[in-house]
């Protein structure tokens, strides 16, 4: 696999290094990616959050994927197409949030997986699947909550898959 860069967006109340980010970081270092976590905490702002996502990729040479979990997911997709990213990969994105629906951002025209959990009581399932039937994202129905700790073996396999298909693009 040739160098890519791996940028992670957390949830709105995780932080940068979380268990399910540290176990996708361990496989994409070995992967022989170079990682990034970016720290959004003190940041409730979703659209501070993708000013600050940009601005941390506007130094960053090479391909990058964004990968983002729950409002990390929204971040991650709502800044893909401004950091030119190469591909984008969310866990349980915040899409379509009641209230919020005119923020859930285009589809940024490239591959694009979701990762989402059937008992999720946070991001109602059916917002992924929408979000997947509306914009042809590939999207990956797994037996968890929102949290998707329990998935981390099943998630990893779909990123090393993820990876190698970006990359060999």
């Amino acid at each position: 696999m040739s160098r890519m860069n791996i940028v992670f967006s957390h949830g709105q109340d995780s932080g940068p290094w979380g268990s399910k980010i540290r176990a996708m970081s361990d496989l994409a270092k070995n992967l022989g990616c170079e990682i990034q976590s970016i720290d959004y905490q003190g940041i409730s702002d979703p659209l501070l959050r993708v000013q600050e996502l940009i601005d941390a990729c506007s130094s960053i040479e090479g391909d990058i994927v964004l990968v983002g979990s729950s409002m990390g997911g929204y971040v991650a997709t709502a800044a893909a197409k401004d950091v030119g990213a190469a591909g984008l990969f969310v866990l349980a994105p915040a899409y379509f949030i009641a209230g919020y629906e005119e923020l859930t951002p285009q589809a940024p025209g490239m591959p694009h997986e979701i990762v989402h959990g059937w008992h999720d009581d946070v991001v109602p399932p059916d917002n992924s699947i929408r979000f997947a039937r509306q914009n042809s994202a590939t999207l990956h129905m797994v037996d968890g909550d929102h949290r998707l700790t329990k998935n981390i073996d099943e998630i990893n396999y779909y990123l090393a898959r993820f990876l190698t298909t970006v990359v060999d693009k």
